[in-house]
């Protein structure tokens, strides 16, 4: 998912650095790493967030609605910040 996102802002917004990676070899190997970054601080931020939030699983058992709408929340935050740090970087 973020590699895709990554290689479609390359294409549309830095051409010239996306021909750079593309003719030097070094696209595939640039989007595993965009991927493989952004699923571990994705992971990160959900975990810390939740935490932090109090988001528990006392919670998720006793209201699974509040929990799912909150861990949500994180998700959107966590992609965000992706994006804005890592993809459209």
């Amino acid at each position: 998912m973020w590699a895709q996102r990554r290689l479609r802002y390359l294409r549309e917004h830095r051409p010239i650095l996306y021909a750079n990676l593309k003719t030097s070899g070094k696209l595939r190997s640039h989007l595993a790493d965009v991927e493989e970054q952004a699923n571990a601080l994705f992971l990160r931020l959900v975990k810390d967030c939740a935490a932090s939030e109090g988001i528990t699983e006392q919670l998720k058992a006793e209201k699974p609605m509040e929990w799912v709408q909150r861990m949500n929340n994180i998700k959107v935050r966590a992609r965000e910040i992706i994006n804005n740090d890592l993809i459209y970087a």
